[in-house]
């Protein structure tokens, strides 16, 4: 029986009277979808290749090409979307799982857009945060239940408690580990240098650490996933935290995979594998069955760093999220991370990724609560991740009970991203998410750094003006201060899961 033919995803219409032949869009397509007709003197498009990038939209020197979705012409059924058909004639032809990147792109319902913030009028008057000191400045660590200070003879007020070590950020915002692998060293070299320039943190991910960010030591999170790619003592001591992953919210309950044709000379060096084979993460840490084992590798961790930085535990947001975050704070993880269904990733099965997992603003809604019930909110942070988009879903995961978000989809669409959702092949036009040497020079990591710090700048701007509307002076008044969201059109047992009340109803 012959292959059934899978229709394009995307189609490529090119304005013949406007094309001149400069043939850019042939030569700068990784995924050989453009091509030029020498005896038509005409350029084509295999529709088929086309992953919807829109380099060539971008370069086009006289704005001949248009990339457009592809309008199926399948049967509708409300059952059985074209999605759902695609997918199955894809597996027919080849009997294998079907790999996406990026984050999910199901239509869950957004609670962030169903959440509105309170705003001061008369008898809370607001801040004009352009003439008043307004405090974002988070750090992220655990904190003491009380604070203990000593007077000397000569009236110095001294502080005699020990503070435990802290991560300080000056924007509530952090770029989430993406590894040297999955994404590009100019693109991960961007998100350093913005970083340093804002005065936050990046994470390298699982992919070790190449030798040209150990520069970035005071504002660089290293971490330890179940491959354990390149961990040693050095790598440990090489940052400003250290970061156990436990789950990603793309794919909880299942391991990481950089494919074999992503693993280049570089990538071999740091990852310590050989060339062009795949790195397979497994799903479990094989020495981590239980609390014990993480309290085990945390205070192991702790000792290798002599106790001088915050080591957390990153966890995908699943149906008890709550015990477990609450089991890794009793266990000695000074910040927890959390990453929601919405997270994105470099390469995971489509299943995995749309159907696995629960939203972000329930997750920490719970966590927090579960924390400060058990009376050890105190002794770690949280930080979340997976699909924040603006300052104002920054703001609504602060009040729902984080410290700090962590940014990851929004920061590659900074440096150029279009989410075509192939990072998997290592082909990516905007050479962001490649390690081929032709591809990555597209990116300038000096313009990409410019470009994320202003994404940070604006957020930062706009999360002062937002606490300034709330007559809110420091990010600290903010943080689980439910008291501020109200919920628009959502059930009763939602609004009692997130904590908030509903629109309408008065404090």
């Amino acid at each position: 029986m012959a292959k059934r033919k899978v229709p394009p995803e995307f189609v490529v219409e090119r304005d013949d009277y406007k094309c001149i032949r400069c043939l850019a869009c042939v030569r700068v397509c990784s995924y050989g979808a453009n091509f030029y007709d020498e005896n038509a003197n005409r350029v084509y498009t295999e529709n088929t290749k086309c992953v919807g990038c829109h380099f060539c939209e971008a370069i086009c020197p006289t704005e001949a090409i248009t990339v457009r979705k592809n309008d199926f012409d399948i049967r509708p059924l409300a059952h059985w979307t074209p999605e759902h058909l695609i997918g199955i004639m894809k597996q027919a032809e080849t009997g294998g799982v079907l790999l996406t990147s990026m984050g999910n792109d199901r239509p869950y319902f957004s609670y962030f857009d169903r959440i509105v913030l309170n705003a001061s009028q008369v008898t809370n008057p607001s801040i004009d945060p352009l003439r008043e000191p307004m405090e974002i400045r988070t750090y992220i660590g655990r904190k003491e239940e009380k604070l203990e200070i000593e007077e000397d003879e000569d009236g110095t007020v001294k502080l005699k408690t020990e503070i435990a070590p802290q991560l300080k950020l000056e924007v509530p915002v952090m770029f989430t580990a993406m590894s040297y692998g999955s994404i590009s060293s100019n693109a991960i070299l961007s998100l350093a240098r913005a970083a340093r320039t804002v005065g936050t943190f990046f994470n390298t991910g699982e992919g070790g650490l190449p030798k040209e960010l150990r520069e970035f030591k005071d504002n660089m999170i290293v971490q330890v996933a179940s491959g354990r790619f390149g961990v040693s003592a050095d790598y440990l001591n090489a940052g400003s935290a250290v970061e156990i992953k436990i789950g990603q919210g793309a794919k909880p309950g299942i391991g990481g995979h950089l494919p074999g044709e992503k693993v280049t000379e570089p990538i071999s060096e740091t990852r310590m594998i050989p060339v062009g084979t795949d790195a397979l993460s497994p799903a479990p840490h094989h020495d981590i069955y239980s609390i014990e084992d993480l309290r085990q590798l945390i205070y192991a961790i702790k000792e290798a760093t002599r106790y001088e930085k915050p080591v957390g535990v990153k966890i995908a947001a699943v149906h008890n999220v709550a015990p477990i975050a609450a089991g890794a704070v009793r266990a000695g993880a000074d910040y927890i991370v959390i990453d929601g269904i919405r997270g994105g990733t470099g390469a995971a099965p489509k299943i995995t990724r749309d159907h696995v997992g629960i939203p972000i603003e329930f997750a920490v809604a719970v966590v927090d609560q579960r924390l400060r019930e058990e009376g050890i909110r105190h002794m770690a942070s949280i930080v979340v991740a997976g699909g924040i988009r603006n300052s104002a879903d920054v703001i609504k995961a602060i009040a729902l009970g984080a410290d700090a978000v962590y940014i990851g989809t929004a920061a590659l669409i900074s440096l150029g991203c279009h989410l075509c959702q192939t990072c998997y092949l290592g082909k990516c036009n905007w050479g962001i998410a490649t390690q081929d040497p032709k591809l990555t020079k597209r990116l300038n990591p000096e313009i990409g750094a410019r470009r994320a710090a202003n994404l940070l700048r604006a957020w930062a701007h706009e999360i002062k003006e937002i606490l300034g509307g709330m007559g809110i002076n420091a990010i600290e008044s903010l943080r689980g201060n439910r008291e501020v969201l109200r919920g628009v059109g959502l059930h009763e047992y939602e609004l009692k899961l997130l904590g908030i009340k509903p629109a309408g109803e008065a404090w």
